[in-house]
This record gives C-alpha cells, sequence and structure tokens, in this order.
C-alpha cells in the first residue's frame, strides 16, 4: 500500500488529504484517521518547527480502524475508529475509539490529543493501549523540500504525570510529552485521574529518539477510559519575532442575508483568518495590539510583506484595525541599509520573515528576515491610502507618513530610465522572481521560453502608478507645501505612459492586451496570464477602451475556467493545470479581476466569476485554497485540488471578502464623508431575491447595505445630511 503523504525524498509533500489544526503560530497536520506516523508533512508544528512527527495510537499492538473524522473551526478536530475481533461474524466492534485534537497557541492551553476509549461489548475487555511518539524537529522548510532528518534522542521525564522529553543538540530547542489519565464525571466534563496507575513509559534502544507509552486496561461492559495527550514545545527564534495575539479580531464580523453561498464563504474566510492571526511581541497590556494575518499554513505561517498587505487591503470593509496593525509590523522592519544576503534596502518592505534562515532546496537559502519583492513597497503605500479612505485616523496616517516616504523612495530608485519599475537578477541562492509569481518557471513567453531578470512586470507598474497617486493624494490632503504631490503625480503620468508605449500586445487578429512582463531588452512578453487583471482598480489603463480589452483577454476561453481566472493561457505551451503560476487557479487573483470588473463595469461578467467561485469553495467545503485546478476539458466537472496548497491561506480566505465588496460595489472615501455604491443586481447571480450585507465598517460607523430585486439600494447607519451617498443605476447587464 503506498501512503500518499510519504512522498519520495526531494518532493514536496502533498497537503489534499491532509487535516489541518490550526492556531497560529501552532498546528497540527495528519491523515483522515488522525494517526501521525513519522512520514511526509504530518506533525504538530509551532513557530515553523516540528514537535512531532510520529503520534501512533495502538490497540493490541495494531491500529483501530478508522470510520470517520470532522472538524469543530480551524483549531479542533475529532477522529473515530473502532477495534473489531477476528472471526466475530457479526463485525461488531468491541471497542470504540474516540481521538479528539486541539491546538492552542503558546500562553492559551496546550495543544495535544485526548484519546477516549468504550467498551461496547457485553463482556469485560483486558488490552493494551499504547501511544508511541518520536520527532525530527525539523523546520518546515526542510519538510517542504522533502528533505531526510535524523529523529532527535529522547529521555525520560517525571513528574505529576509521566512524561518524554526531545532536545535538539543543534539549538537546545525541546519538547515535551505528558500522559495524564482522565476521569468522566456525570455532567460529561473530564478531570486528571489522581491515583490511577502511571503508564508504563518504554524508550527504543534500536531506535534512539522514540518513546512508547503503555497501558494495561481492563474496561468493563460500557465502561470508558481517557487519557490526555499534552504537547509543549519551546523553539529558538529571532529577536523581536512576533507571537500570537492576546486580543480579539481586529475586524467587525459581517452578515449576509439572501445570498446562502456567499455567506457560507465569508463565515470560513473569517474563521480561517481568525486562526491566522499573530501580533507583534512589543504589544503591552492595556495598548492596542498591532495585529495581523500569517500568510498560509503550513508552508508559510509567518510575516510576508505582499500576503499580508493584500489580505488586509481585502478586508478594510470591515474595519481599519488589521491594516494599521499590518502597517506598522512592517513599518518596524522597513529597509534601513544595503545588505545582498538579505536583499535589504532603504525604505523596502519585507518580503518575509522566519523565526530562522531557511534552506529550501534546489541551492536556495533564504535570511530569517528577507526583503527580496518588488511589489510589497509599493502596495505598502497603497494600503495605507486604501485604510485611509476607509477611516484610518488621521493621527496614524501622519506617524506612518516617513515610512510611505521612504518606500516611495525606493520605489523611484527602482525605476529605470524607461520609466518602468523592475528587479535584477539577485543573488544565485535566492528569489529568482521578485513578483507573486515567484517560481523559477513563472514568466514564460508564447513559445513556453523562459525569461529572466531583468524583469518588469505588469502589475508591479499597476501597484507602483496607483502607489504614486496614492502618496500624492495623501500629501496633498496633509497640506504638502513643497511640491512633493505634483512631482509624484508627474512621475505617475510618465511611468503610465511607458506602461502604454511599452506592454501592449497587438496580436495579428487584432486582439490586444498587456504583456506579463518586458524583458531586458525592451520587448514585452507574450502570452496571455492572469496578471492584467490587477490592472483594472490600478488606475495605469489609459481608458475604457483598455479596460474593455483587458476584461475580454480574462474572460477568454484561454484564461477563463468554470471556477476562476487561470495563471496562464491554456493554448500557450508550457501550460499545465498542476503547474504552481503556469495554469492554475489562484482564489486572491480571480478574486482581485473580479473586483476589477466590478469596478469598471463588467458586471455580468464579475457576476458569473463570483458563481463559479462559489461553486469551487462548495467543493472545497466553503474554504478556497491557495491554488486549485481547472482542467481545459469539460468532462471534468468540478475543480482539482492542487495538493501542495497551503489551506488555509490568508489571501484566499480574505477574498471572500472582496468578493462581498465587488458584489456591493463599494468604494468608500471617509476624510470627504463619500460612499458609492453600485451593487450587482440579484438576478445576474442567480438570485430571485433581495439580499444584504449588514455590519460593514466605515469609519467610526457600522452600515448596512440592502440590495432589492432590481439593484437597488439602501444604506443604513449612515445619512444623506452628513454623507454623500452615490448610488449610480444597478449594474444588470
Amino acid at each position: 500500500m503506498i501512503d500518499s503523504a510519504s512522498p519520495e525524498v526531494g518532493l514536496q509533500p502533498f497537503l489534499h488529504t491532509r487535516v489541518i489544526c490550526l492556531a497560529a503560530p501552532s498546528f497540527a497536520l495528519s491523515a483522515t484517521d488522525g494517526q501521525l506516523r513519522g512520514t511526509g508533512v504530518d506533525g504538530f508544528y509551532d513557530q515553523d518547527r516540528r514537535l512531532l512527527h510520529t503520534l501512533r495510537v495502538l490497540v493490541n499492538g495494531q491500529e483501530p480502524e478508522p470510520v470517520d473524522h470532522g472538524q469543530q473551526g480551524p483549531r479542533e478536530a475529532v477522529f473515530r475508529a473502532m477495534c473489531r475481533q477476528p472471526g466475530d461474524p457479526t463485525s461488531a466492534p468491541w471497542l470504540l475509539v474516540t481521538r479528539e485534537r486541539a491546538v492552542r497557541r503558546p500562553g492559551s492551553g496546550e495543544s495535544g490529543d485526548v484519546i477516549r476509549l468504550h467498551n461496547v461489548n457485553s463482556q469485560e475487555a483486558r488490552f493494551t493501549l499504547s501511544v508511541v511518539a518520536a520527532t525530527d524537529l525539523a523546520d518546515v522548510a526542510t519538510v517542504k523540500a522533502g528533505a531526510p532528518v535524523d529523529d532527535v534522542g529522547c529521555e525520560q521525564v517525571e513528574g505529576v504525570a509521566r512524561g518524554v522529553r526531545w532536545l535538539c543538540p543543534r539549538d537546545k530547542s525541546r519538547v515535551l510529552l505528558r500522559a495524564e489519565a482522565l476521569t468522566t464525571s456525570a455532567d460529561g466534563r473530564t478531570a486528571p485521574a489522581g491515583g490511577l496507575p502511571k503508564p508504563e513509559l518504554l524508550l527504543d534502544r534500536e531506535h534512539p529518539g522514540r518513546a512508547e507509552f503503555r497501558w494495561q486496561l481492563c474496561l468493563q461492559p460500557d465502561e470508558e477510559w481517557s487519557v490526555r495527550l499534552l504537547l509543549q514545545g519551546k523553539t529558538t527564534t529571532v529577536a523581536g519575532h512576533p507571537v500570537p495575539p492576546r486580543l480579539g479580531v481586529p475586524w467587525q464580523t459581517p452578515e449576509v442575508t439572501g445570498h446562502e453561498r456567499m455567506a457560507a464563504l465569508l463565515k470560513r474566510g473569517l474563521a480561517d483568518l481568525e486562526a491566522l492571526r499573530l501580533a507583534e511581541r512589543s504589544s503591552a497590556a492595556g495598548e492596542r495590539e498591532d495585529q495581523f494575518v500569517a500568510a498560509g499554513c503550513p508552508w508559510f505561517l509567518g510575516l510576508f510583506g505582499r500576503d499580508s498587505i493584500w489580505a488586509a487591503r481585502m478586508m478594510l470593509p470591515l474595519g481599519t484595525d488589521l491594516a494599521r496593525g499590518t502597517l506598522w509590523t512592517l513599518a518596524r522592519r522597513q529597509g534601513e541599509r544595503h545588505d545582498s544576503f538579505t536583499e535589504e534596502a532603504p525604505g523596502r518592505i519585507l518580503h518575509e520573515l522566519r523565526p530562522a534562515e531557511t534552506r529550501h532546496g534546489d541551492g536556495m537559502v533564504l535570511p530569517a528576515r528577507y526583503y527580496g519583492s518588488v511589489d510589497a513597497t509599493p502596495l505598502f503605500v497603497v494600503l495605507l491610502h486604501e485604510a485611509w479612505k476607509w477611516g484610518l485616523p488621521e493621527k496614524e496616517l501622519k506617524l506612518l507618513l516617513p515610512h510611505a516616504r521612504a518606500a516611495m523612495k525606493w520605489v523611484e530608485g527602482a525605476m529605470g530610465g524607461d520609466h518602468l519599475i523592475r528587479y535584477g537578477k539577485g543573488r544565485a541562492n535566492g528569489l529568482l522572481h521578485q513578483g507573486w509569481k515567484d517560481s523559477p518557471d513563472a514568466v514564460r513567453d508564447a513559445e513556453g521560453r523562459h525569461i529572466e531578470p531583468p524583469i518588469a512586470l505588469c502589475e508591479v507598474q499597476g501597484y507602483a502608478y496607483q502607489a504614486a497617486m496614492a502618496y500624492s493624494d495623501i500629501l496633498t490632503a496633509l497640506g504638502d507645501g513643497g511640491g512633493e504631490a505634483e512631482r509624484w503625480q508627474e512621475r505617475a503620468c510618465r511611468l503610465r505612459a511607458a506602461f502604454h508605449r511599452s506592454f501592449w500586445i497587438t496580436e495579428p487578429k487584432g486582439r490586444r492586451y498587456p504583456a506579463i512582463a518586458v524583458d531586458a531588452e525592451g520587448h514585452p512578453v507574450s502570452g496571455l496570464t492572469s496578471n492584467m487583471g490587477h490592472l483594472l482598480n490600478s488606475g495605469i489603463l489609459l481608458d475604457d477602451e483598455e479596460r474593455r480589452q483587458v476584461a475580454e483577454a480574462l474572460v477568454s476561453e484561454e484564461l477563463r475556467t468554470p471556477w476562476g481566472i487561470r495563471t496562464r493561457s491554456a493554448r500557450l505551451p508550457g501550460f499545465n493545470p498542476f503547474s504552481y503560476h503556469g495554469g492554475s487557479v489562484w482564489a486572491h487573483d480571480s478574486a482581485i479581476a473580479v473586483h476589477g470588473l466590478a469596478t469598471a463595469g463588467f458586471a455580468a461578467e464579475a457576476a458569473a466569476l463570483i458563481d463559479g467561485m462559489l461553486d469551487a469553495a462548495a467543493h472545497f467545503d466553503h474554504q478556497l485554497p491557495e491554488l486549485y485546478a481547472a482542467y481545459p476539458s469539460p468532462r471534468f466537472g468540478r475543480p482539482a485540488p492542487f495538493p501542495p496548497s497551503c489551506r488555509p491561506q490568508a489571501w484566499a480566505a480574505a477574498s471572500a471578502t472582496l468578493l462581498c465588496s465587488a458584489m456591493l460595489g463599494l468604494e468608500a472615501d471617509v476624510p470627504r464623508r463619500r460612499l458609492t455604491v453600485r451593487p450587482i443586481a440579484p438576478s445576474l447571480m442567480g438570485l430571485n431575491s433581495p439580499y444584504s450585507v449588514r455590519g460593514l465598517r466605515l469609519g467610526a460607523d457600522t452600515v448596512d447595505v440592502r440590495v432589492d430585486t432590481h439593484g437597488g439600494t439602501e444604506v443604513l447607519g449612515i445619512d444623506g445630511k452628513h454623507w454623500h451617498i452615490a448610488a449610480p443605476a444597478p449594474c444588470t447587464t
């Protein structure tokens, strides 16, 4: 039998069949029976380190037979199994085994499993229960690379509960696993069972580091017995590394009525984002806490500039506190000097923050603090401006202004003589590409040839243009008297003109579309890709005709699938529906395109894509994964999992809020007391009744939006006396 969780050495483990419990920075992954067998990605983790890779439950030396499993929110899972007697003609079980898993954030409880045994036989049952445990204390990057790691030795620990401890000789990281028998009261509550015999603890001499807890049990008919396995880990981290949040979520939870699938997607997305939250270590009791969301579980469970910024942007209709926390967390780590290894530069915004230096396979080595991103820096300024438009106080805006100024200075320095913003070749063992499509084969032309840096990416020009205009708007609002606002408008105009000259491709049959990139010689890189979808809301497109051309390319048969937008045209060499950036469908990428289409007035196209993404989410239990595959053949009637995809992933989870915002056509300007609502009519989305979204956040106000069957709107929570509420004709075509 081949275990899909046990790939060949050197291959990234698959995740699509794993059960994931998450409370960042801690998580656990296992097969659907709950067993951890020391293979693949399975294990309990904290701070990017695997605390346990083996935790097998055995009855009389055999694994119980799995029956089913279920999850109760992001943190908890329940696995049910049974034991049967060989030769029993009824095949009825004599023992029911329930395994309850919970992952807790450090400081809020201990992670682990509770094993519950129930004798359902009519006779007394005598048997041996064993729990086998081991670990390698591997870092997540090593696990992702499929690289083998030796197990860590262990020792017995005596105390209130018997336990075993593993200690890593490399960095003194350590893990403690304790076993605690439980009693169940009449009301169903469990408590430690004082006075009961401790388990026998066996250390395997043939396999140093492997430990076994063993109980000799005797259960009377209908009797139950339980034991709790408690896990504690202490790993080494860099100074100032983020910690679990101590406060509640930094957003308001809305309610969607009249659109059940959107409501289900939003509920699941917000639950996943809650589990992905982290916070700054420097936050003191009684002060506001700077929270952000980690990029994704398990591979990117930390601060990632681009990902965390995009997630915060998408969440702005629910409040600005997540944006504020994300901005300050990144601002404190903004580049101050030039460093060739970390690729730090003055003003540059961080790409990723890890607890320690990581080795990712294929020779790639990334430092704990890495700046190799071309888009996080302009996106930082875009987020600051949009957060201000949604109600971030002017006081915060002024405090963050020096960081925005430094970021724009970096953007200016990244612009070449042709006024385009580029990235060049970094160090040999760093990232080759520095946009959101950062895999080695992410940028290819229509012939399938790999294009290497220096490169100017199309969406990055849009971000830079938007950042320049946003920065100019901020300076103007704050009373800039030095002409800096006007100078940035001029730079934005030059960038826009350069984009118009350099990026547009005209095919022989007359179709025009923006290239994914401009190469080192200034030539546009041919071939339809999804990157152009990011341009629709950036302002860099010149007119309605260019927006129409982008919209038509996005919804063409080459890019559009029934469940979202492909990253690369299905008609091009190199297309692969299971390629990370060469044909797969990314949830955030498609949601950005949807929002851009809706804003640009392409309501029918946006509505069809919303419907498709909601259909995709239904196939994944209403949880949009990081990315998924759509076969080009219509014979496959559902999206396929992308096996190594993060689940949950921040901007995929936050895409639910962006889709909701696109559905309502929201555009806010709190400083000028303006709100625009241009919803998509229910009929375009296959609805026969009104829908509403209650609990949106507009500065200090809570706002409800109701949309009738014809697309007409009613806004509650603010009034026309103090606000200018614009409700253009509804989007019905």
